[in-house]
């Protein structure tokens, strides 16, 4: 399969799925939480796919790069916010621990891809 757009990248589409997760899972969250946690994990997951997308569509591997890092980054994040949200039993422990597996292994894939263009020679394409 040739990727010819970031729809087509595995790692975009489960970053998707990772947004529907989240979204899903701070409904249950209190409403005061609404403009505090709950806003910071959905902006957050948000983040990861679209800054997949901005690098994808960029012209030099190095700008890609760039925003995966940032993604890399957004991951951490995540990842932090709902263990924050367990911690402060706002969340689920359980489902907080499969999205943070889920969000391990996009990272992982994160890592992979941007191992994948310092290969790349630095072109515009």
């Amino acid at each position: 399969m040739t990727i010819k757009d970031y729809r087509d990248l595995v790692i975009w589409n489960r970053s998707m799925d990772l947004v529907e997760a989240v979204y899903e899972l701070t409904r249950s969250m209190p409403k005061e939480e609404l403009y505090g946690l709950t806003a910071h994990l959905r902006k957050t997951a948000v983040s990861i796919p679209s800054n997949i997308a901005e690098g994808f569509a960029r012209s030099y591997a190095k700008e890609y790069r760039q925003f995966l890092f940032v993604s890399l980054g957004s991951c951490a994040e995540l990842n932090t916010q709902l263990l924050i949200s367990a911690r402060l039993k706002l969340l689920d422990s359980e489902n907080v621990s499969q999205l943070s597996q889920e969000i391990d292994v996009i990272s992982k894939m994160t890592m992979a891809l941007i191992k994948k263009l310092d290969q790349r020679p630095e072109t515009g394409d």
